[in-house]
This record gives structure tokens, C-alpha cells and sequence, in this order.
């Protein structure tokens, strides 16, 4: 690699960013695990974007018949020379990602599995003439990759479900080396499937896959997996002879998903950044994969391009746009008291214990409040601390960036129950309109009661007071007419919030100050004193209003005093 090495982002295959020279992290440390520890299929579980495909196309790539030896040229593998010789470029690979095998229907996501399956056949289209097949062999072949009336790829259900099987036994014979398949993002269907209310009919259709391909298939050497979840309870794995599954749990393997601090550090020298090291470890490091210390590889990739082309200084939020991140939302909405107190304390910065559940069926989602902790640690939004003790794990969330998401879609959750009491909400709003401060004072306890803090309790009074302020604003925002201006400027400096009613006559000059230790007479006494010595109300003035009111806010914990007058 030179100076002017590029950064593989968005780029999950491996052959690519060899041949093009992309800055590349050895994992071929994966390969020579594999195969010193054989089992009949391997399954691992990581979250997404963390590396998971492109270790599956380095895999294609190393085991495939005609490999390309110079790919591997430098890397951890080629010192292997006895490996490399005995299995490099030795066996017929069957490659697939479900990810897309998925739909609004299961004939939706029948006809998706149809079209990868098809497509990945007809890679091997020399089946067709094989003289080493038989016609009958031939036959099978030719429905794999037939196409029906609308150009498409079709199969009767007997066949799809056999697909795999008949796919490996025909390459078996015709090379007479057994075959390696790698399936790739094999739980998206069953997710797919339970979000869309097809969840019975794909798994039996999975498992009938899966069952014939991975389960006593003479014509298989092995098999690798990856997904978010392990659900092997779903049936879909029942009977498989040495399955082996690793999880974030697991030691073994730990350092090939994701980066380690050492490769991290090794990226920053080579591209001049190591000043921003500090910054990436604290927004996406924090990760624990075995007893390994993991940083989010999408996320160090995308920061440091953005680095390379002067978009950014700062750390972005990357992850978050791969997915929609309603996993949280749906959580918090389940989420009891004792839940979302919980909560409150893993965004402060805390640690909470639970027992986690590795082995779940998407049905176990809805079931039990616990499963979805589980669910979080092994998708990524949680991670662990340390080693179990008595069967329970130390969560917490691992860094900067999982903490915004979180902050995120609690902001959006609480938007949601605010706006399904609109009369209570408009209640609320008017109370400060009509210089209602026991009515205002009342109001904003029980939305502070209800919703859950985001303060970080380790933060400067500043940022703790950001908060309440933007819960505050939240709500005053949703006043229909209304004009609400945050951190205007106005008289000698910025004022919280400002506020022209629908009537034009009426404005609101609101201060909120953190009241430390519960010292709230004095933190509103402070913030009045600083309307009225910054003179925050000229802007109103200035704008026309003939009645304008002040109000100093003071919040502590989940309660507030509120102290207001008439100017």
C-alpha cells in the first residue's frame, strides 16, 4: 500500500479491494481457524457492518477452484504454505447472501430465494454438458437455472427446497471434491418474515433448505454461516451433526469481526490521523467480542474517508443509517418503570445485570421484556463488561455513537405518547400563555415523570440543563400558531426560549437552570434575575407584543419548580 491508498468503503468483496489496492485489515486468520478447527458448519453471530460479508467473500475467494493465490499475496494466510497448498483454490464454493431474500408476503420472498439460489447456479453452467453427470443429472440442473415466462427464475417447491443439495451433489460429482457453501445474512428472512406476519411458513421453508443442504449431505466438506442471531431453536438447525456456533460471547475468532485498538492505531499512522484517536475510540470503540476490545469497522472507515476528503473534523453517526433502528423504539415502548429506569441508567453512562438468552425464536421477542435485552446485546446496541458471574452478563452501551441512537429514538418515542394526549398537551401550552404556574409547574413534572432521562449524570451543569430544555422545547413546539425560537438572540446575549403566541400580543421568555443538589428556589431565582439583567424580553418587544411573561424553570432529577411573573 502506498500513501494514496484508498478506503474500502461501502465495499464488502474481498477480490476487489485486492486487486484495486484498497486498504485492507488482514482477517485471513479466519481461514486457518476454520480449518484447524473443523466442524461440519459454522455460525457466526455478530452485529451488522461488522465485517461479516466481506469475511465471507474472503472465504470465496481463498477455497474456490481457480483462485487467484496472488489475492492472498502478504497476508496472514500465505505463511501457511502447508494450508495454502492442501486447501487453497481445492474445492467448488456454493456463495449466497440472504439478505435480500425477503418480501411483503412469503411468495414475495419465495420468488427473492428462487432468484438467488438461480443465480448462483447458473454460475456453474458447464453442468449443463457435464459429461461426468448423467442426463438425468443434467435435467436437474437445467430446472435450477430455468427461467419462466416473465424471465425470471422459478422452481416448484420440492426443488427449491432441495436446490442446495441437488447444487452441491451435482458439483460434487462432476469435480469429485466435495463443496463448501457459505450463506450469508441467513437469519434476515425469518426477521422479514416475523415484521411482515409470514413467520410459520418461512420457517418451515428454511428449515426444509437448510435440513437437506447442512444436515447429512454426503457431497459437503463444510459450511459457514453469519447473521445478527443465533435462533437455533427455530428448528431450522435441528439434527445438524458438529454444528458449532460463535457468538459475541465466544473467544474464539474474536478479533476477526470488527477491528482491534492495534489495527485501529495501524490505520491512523498510516493516514496521519492518529491526533482524532481519542475521538474514534470514544465514538466507536467499546465493543467486548470474547474477551477482545472491538471497534465498529464501518464506522472507523467512513470516519477516516471523511477525514481523507476534508468533510468532516468531528465524529459522524454512520451506523445508524444501515438500519432503521426502531428495535429501541419498540423496546422503550414495552419498557415498565423498573425498564426504563434501567434505561435511564446504561445512558447516564451506567452498567446494568442481566441474564442473556442466546438461543431465541423470533417469537421469544414479544414474550418476555428480558428477551429483548438479549436481543440488544447481540445486535450490537449493548455490549458486555468483563466475564459472567452467576449467569448474569454486565451490559452497557458501548460508545458515543450507540449512545445517540438511543437518545434518538427516545426523543421520537416521547414526541409519539406526547401527541396521543393532544388536548393535555395544549393545556400544557396554554397554562404559560395564561401565566398558569401551578397549572405549567404540574404539567411538566408528569411529562418529566413519564419520560425517560437522557441527562449523563458525569456531565457538566450545562449539558445536564440541555435536556430539560430540549424536552421543554419539544413540547412548546407542538403548539399549532405558535412561533418557538431556541437560543435566540436577544437583548445582551441568548435566551433559552422564546415564544410569540398565535395571537400576536402574547410572548414568553422561558430560562431553565439545573438545580444542583435540588436547590430549586435558587436556580429559579437565578434564572429570572438573568431574563431580566440580559434583558432576553426585547426581542418581544421589539416584535410588537403587548403582554409578555418570564418564567424561570429549575429541574433536578425528574422534577422541576417553575417561578413566573408579568413584565
Amino acid at each position: 500500500m502506498t500513501a494514496e491508498t484508498a478506503l474500502p468503503v461501502g465495499i464488502e468483496d474481498f477480490e476487489t479491494i485486492r486487486r484495486e489496492n484498497l486498504y485492507y485489515i488482514d482477517k485471513t486468520g479466519l481461514i486457518k481457524g476454520i480449518l484447524k478447527n473443523r466442524a461440519y458448519v459454522n455460525l457466526f453471530t455478530r452485529p451488522r457492518r461488522f465485517g461479516k460479508t466481506l469475511n465471507m467473500s474472503m472465504l470465496k475467494c481463498f477455497f474456490r477452484l481457480g483462485c487467484d493465490r496472488t489475492l492472498f499475496d502478504g497476508l496472514a494466510i500465505a505463511e501457511e504454505k502447508e494450508l495454502c497448498d492442501k486447501y487453497m483454490g481445492k474445492f467448488p464454493v456454493i456463495s449466497i447472501s440472504l439478505k435480500a431474500a425477503a418480501g411483503d408476503n412469503f411468495e414475495e420472498a419465495r420468488g427473492m430465494f428462487c432468484d438467488i439460489i438461480g443465480r448462483e447456479a447458473a454460475c456453474f453452467s458447464f453442468l449443463a454438458e457435464s459429461g461426468r453427470l448423467s442426463e438425468t443429472e443434467r435435467q436437474q440442473y437445467r430446472k435450477l437455472i430455468e427461467l419462466n415466462e416473465k424471465g425470471v427464475f422459478s422452481m416448484a417447491d420440492a426443488l427449491l427446497k432441495s436446490s442446495l443439495l441437488i447444487l452441491s451433489q451435482l458439483l460434487y460429482k462432476h469435480f469429485e471434491q466435495k463443496a463448501i457453501i457459505l450463506i450469508d445474512e441467513y437469519d434476515v428472512p425469518l426477521d422479514q418474515a416475523y415484521r411482515a406476519g409470514y413467520y410459520d411458513a418461512m420457517v418451515k421453508f428454511v428449515g426444509g433448505l437448510f435440513g437437506q443442504a447442512l444436515k447429512t449431505n454426503s457431497s459437503l466438506y463444510c459450511a459457514v454461516l453469519t447473521g445478527c442471531l443465533r435462533v437455533s431453536k427455530e428448528s431450522i438447525f435441528t439434527g445438524l451433526n458438529n454444528f458449532k456456533v460463535y457468538t459475541v460471547k465466544d473467544v474464539r475468532y474474536h478479533e476477526y469481526f470488527g477491528f482491534t485498538d492495534e489495527e485501529v492505531r495501524r490505520m491512523l499512522d498510516y493516514y496521519g490521523f492518529m491526533e482524532k484517536y481519542d475521538l474514534i475510540k470514544e465514538w466507536y470503540d467499546g465493543y467486548q467480542f470474547g474477551d477482545a476490545d472491538i471497534y465498529c469497522p464501518w464506522d472507523v472507515i467512513n470516519y477516516c474517508d471523511d477525514l481523507r476528503d476534508g468533510n468532516t473534523a468531528v465524529p459522524q453517526n454512520y451506523w445508524v443509517n444501515t438500519s432503521s433502528n426502531d428495535i429501541i423504539r419498540n423496546f422503550v415502548k414495552k419498557a415498565n418503570p423498573a425498564a426504563r429506569n434501567e434505561i435511564e441508567q446504561l445512558i447516564s453512562g451506567g452498567s446494568i445485570q442481566k441474564e442473556i438468552h442466546q438461543e431465541l425464536t423470533y417469537r421469544d421477542l414479544d414474550a418476555d421484556l428480558d428477551h429483548l435485552w438479549s436481543i440488544l446485546f447481540m445486535t450490537g446496541y449493548l455490549t458486555k463488561r468483563g466475564t459472567e458471574a452467576d449467569g448474569m452478563t454486565e451490559l452497557l452501551i458501548p460508545n458515543k455513537e450507540i449512545r445517540w441512537i438511543f437518545v434518538q429514538q427516545i426523543r421520537k418515542w416521547f414526541k409519539e405518547e406526547t401527541l396521543r394526549d393532544v388536548g393535555m398537551l395544549e393545556n400544557f401550552c396554554l397554562a404559560f400563555q395564561k401565566n398558569d404556574v401551578t397549572a405549567i409547574e404540574r404539567g411538566f413534572n408528569g411529562y418529566l415523570q413519564r419520560t425517560i432521562s437522557i441527562r449523563d449524570t458525569n456531565a457538566p451543569k450545562g449539558m445536564k440543563e440541555n435536556f430539560y430544555h430540549g424536552l421543554l422545547l419539544g413540547l412548546l413546539g407542538n403548539m399549532h400558531g405558535w412561533t418557538v425560537r431556541s437560543n435566540a438572540e436577544s437583548g445582551e446575549g441568548y435566551s433559552d426560549i422564546l415564544i410569540e403566541t398565535a395571537s400576536g400580543e402574547t410572548g414568553i421568555v422561558i430560562e431553565l437552570k439545573y438545580a444542583e443538589n435540588a436547590a430549586f428556589d435558587a436556580a429559579c431565582e437565578t434564572a429570572m434575575r438573568q431574563i431580566k439583567d440580559r434583558e432576553y424580553e426585547e426581542t418581544l418587544v421589539r416584535d410588537g407584543m403587548k403582554t409578555i411573561y418570564r418564567y424561570g424553570i429549575a429541574c433536578y432529577k425528574k422534577r422541576c419548580k417553575v417561578i413566573g411573573e408579568k413584565r
